[in-house]
């Protein structure tokens, strides 16, 4: 569950930083028509597809994980380990991460 956790906080922040870039480019358009701008909108889909990728694979290897330790004779070998070998939870955001920020260049 950490782990979910530092990754919203990274989210959080890169939807702070793309507020903020937003702000910037609302008061400086010629800044639209740079080939460097355009590049970084290339770059932040990229980063979108790689977050949902990501959390598609996090969430494959919970259910793989939950669904061995829920089978015999795992199940009972993982009880005399306690919370090491406890189901582990599926990436969950907070209501409205699941979809990417909107970018309006």
């Amino acid at each position: 569950m950490r782990k979910s956790c530092g990754f919203q906080q990274a989210q959080d922040g890169l939807s702070s930083a793309l507020s903020r870039l937003l702000v910037v480019t609302e008061n400086y358009p010629q800044r639209k028509a740079t080939g460097n701008f355009r590049d970084l909108q290339a770059q932040l889909e990229g980063t979108e597809n790689r977050i949902t990728v990501e959390r598609q694979r996090f969430n494959e290897a919970a259910q793989g994980f939950n669904t061995r330790r829920e089978s015999f004779p795992t199940l009972l070998i993982a009880g005399f380990f306690g919370s090491k070998f406890a189901i582990k939870p599926f990436f969950q955001g907070k209501p409205g991460t699941d979809t990417s920020p909107e970018v309006k260049f």
